[in-house]
């Protein structure tokens, strides 16, 4: 195995300044959440189903990848959702065993709000996630 070089000043500023601006911008996209009334994992759990790649629903897997969770996590998640009307369960109609989780008009509608200030904020920062090349 070959060892990785030396890093140089320059490339732990490079890796602090993006992790600073990072989380610069979860720390803002947490408060926002908790504004509207949601926690910050309830608003990804609506995120990810929303932006799941050519469809407007996810199955509990998909979001336990999507979060990088446990299974069981994601099903208590969704249940907590599900109990404040943002989102619903239903079972797929091509496999029993699998359940597909959809947005409601009230997780909807707290998206949209959350998801459009997320992106406000992301462009104020723009320029600030530069990653420059990096030698492996």
């Amino acid at each position: 195995m070959k060892l990785p070089r030396t890093l140089a000043k320059r490339d732990f500023e490079q890796l602090s300044e993006f992790r600073y601006q990072m989380r610069r911008f979860e720390r803002f996209s947490e408060r926002a959440a908790q504004e509207e009334g949601i926690t910050p994992l309830q608003y990804l759990l609506l995120l990810h189903i929303k932006g799941y790649p050519g469809r407007a629903w996810a199955t509990i897997g998909e979001l336990a990848e999507r979060l990088q969770s446990h299974h069981h996590g994601v099903v208590a998640l969704v249940t907590r959702c599900e109990a404040l009307g943002l989102v619903r369960r239903e079972p797929s109609p091509d496999d029993r065993r699998q359940v597909q989780v959809h947005v409601e008009a009230r997780g909807e509608q707290v998206l949209e709000r959350l998801a459009a200030l997320n992106r406000a904020e992301l462009k104020s920062l723009k320029g600030a996630f530069h990653v420059p090349q990096i030698d492996l």
